[in-house]
């Protein structure tokens, strides 16, 4: 048998026979395997061993594949099993389009109503130049969340205090964003309620007739309790993104009892005594804490922050396609829709009623007062009808991080997704509770200036603060003066909220009732 043998000082192969005599091998007697081909065909197709072999064509589609599935991994995103038993992350088939109803659903509700009542106490300058800053600087925010997604490669962050515990620590990260987290959640489904059950009171009192029934015969309670069955029945939709459908009804009657009370309001008679002069005070303190009201009016407005990370975790994500840029065409898109939906009615209502703004209900209030007796029963019926059913598909929204927190503790403690029935009995509690709640404590709007003042950083104040511990820009760049800047702004507005909310308490007082809803 022949042996092959190398010499070191040649690249020459020579063989030895058996017989003992040498020959130079033959001069093409060495042969690239085809995987080493197929490897020249892809680096340098000009080479002389750049020739199609039979292995050429499986291995290169073998390769296309690998680097098409590494592409769509992208960083290698840790698979964390719970997530695909939680509410907010089961499913992930998200699109631009579910971005843009949820976040309608969530940016616009019944606290837009109550703009023109800023307008009072600012005037028609500094009202609109307050107006127009706190939406670009909450706009701002809103972009700086969706960039912090997945900031962290591996990592999405797809809840309001996962990223606060990722970005501050989990013991100072829980403390800031815990409390107004779960208040701007579950706050707003008792609010809701409360609205949802007085509206359909309203809404009854204007279909029912005299001779047919008694208008009073249904208490408030009673009503409170109708539309949180109601609720509660909606609420059995599995995850987020099977509320889609119910986020985009919920945008299209916000959008359409904000238009309709602008435009009736613009289009009706002024009442006689208006005045656009911001209103008189007694003294310097009082001007101060209205003028701090109007602020938190404003700010209020915009809402939806402490979901806009939930929104996202719902969407696929990869390298390639990143979920952050179908949620920004979604928010887009949808801002640009909440413009047009609270500058008419901001400024269209001061115009049609100046400091003749009711404090209580905001324009809703004024249209019914100054021209309830001469408006149809059909538009005064179908605008409580559509505040009904906007708070019936925002408390879906807003309920769904307490959902998914009440399924989260379940899942760790049992290692398994939540049964059927337990996911059931965990959102008629859930329901039951905030009925309670709105029973038991109908002062708690009286409340909203100074809870609301404590929940303010999480729009203005923790996304430019996350984003500088997180992404932490270079040290006196722009873009490190902004946040901080925007974060040290957010949090000293924050802080004279509260003391002026504390301020008109202890001078004003409110009415505590308890269990005696009005």
């Amino acid at each position: 048998m022949s042996e092959v043998v190398e010499v070191n000082s040649s690249p020459v192969m020579i063989i030895k026979n058996p017989s003992g005599s040498e020959s130079p091998a033959p001069p093409f007697q060495l042969t690239p395997s085809p995987l080493i081909l197929d490897t020249v065909n892809q680096t340098n197709p000009k080479s002389p061993f750049a020739v199609i072999t039979p292995l050429a064509s499986p291995m290169k589609k073998a390769m296309k594949s690998m680097q098409n599935y590494l592409e769509e991994i992208g960083h290698l995103t840790k698979l964390d099993p719970q997530e695909d038993w939680l509410p907010i992350t089961e499913s992930r088939n998200g699109n631009a389009y579910y971005a843009a109803f949820h976040t309608l659903c969530s940016g616009i509700g019944i606290q837009a109503l109550v703009l023109p009542l800023a307008f009072t106490a600012l005037g028609w300058t500094w009202g609109i130049i307050s107006l127009s800053l706190a939406f670009v600087w909450q706009l701002y925010t809103l972009w700086l969340l969706i960039q912090l997604h997945e900031s962290v490669p591996g990592t999405r962050y797809s809840r309001y205090l996962m990223l606060s515990m990722a970005a501050f620590g989990n013991k100072l990260g829980k403390l800031l964003a815990l409390l107004p987290t779960m208040y701007l959640s579950g706050g707003t489904c008792v609010t809701l309620i409360m609205i949802g059950g007085a509206s359909l009171k309203i809404f009854f009192q204007i279909v029912c007739s005299k001779t047919t029934c008694n208008a009073n015969s249904i208490t408030i309670v009673e009503w409170y309790m109708v539309f949180t069955c109601s609720a509660v029945i909606l609420a059995q939709l599995p995850n987020l993104n099977s509320i889609a459908g119910v986020s985009l009804i919920g945008a299209t009657t916000a959008i359409t009892y904000c238009t309709l009370t602008w435009v009736l309001s613009v289009t009706k008679n002024r009442p006689n005594g208006i005045s656009y002069e911001p209103s008189e005070t007694k003294s310097d303190i009082t001007k101060i804490c209205s003028i701090l009201n109007a602020l938190g009016i404003i700010a209020f407005a915009f809402r939806g922050h402490n979901l806009v990370l939930e929104i996202q975790g719902t969407m696929p994500s990869s390298l390639k396609h990143p979920s952050r840029l179908p949620m920004w065409k979604g928010v887009k898109f949808s801002y640009l829709i909440i413009a047009c939906c609270l500058f008419p009615l901001a400024i269209g209502g001061y115009w049609a009623y100046g400091n003749l703004m009711p404090t209580n209900g905001g324009i809703l209030s004024a249209l019914d007062k100054y021209h309830g007796h001469d408006m149809s029963k059909v538009i005064l019926g179908l605008t409580s009808l559509l505040v009904v059913i906007n708070s019936l598909t925002s408390f879906q929204l807003y309920a769904m991080p307490v959902f998914d927190n009440l399924e989260f503790r379940y899942t760790s403690n049992q290692h398994r997704p939540c049964p059927w029935w337990v996911r059931m009995a965990l959102r008629v509690f859930f329901g039951c509770l905030a009925l309670f709640i709105a029973i038991a404590f109908p002062f708690l709007p009286s409340l909203a200036g100074l809870i609301g003042g404590i929940a303010l950083p999480v729009t203005l104040a923790y996304p430019c603060l996350m984003w500088i511990t997180i992404k932490k820009p270079e040290r006196y760049s722009a873009m490190w003066y902004l946040n901080w800047s925007l974060g040290s702004l957010g949090m000293i507005l924050s802080i004279l909220l509260v003391l002026g909310a504390i301020w008109t308490i202890a001078t004003q007082g409110i009415e505590v009732h308890f269990f005696k809803p009005q």
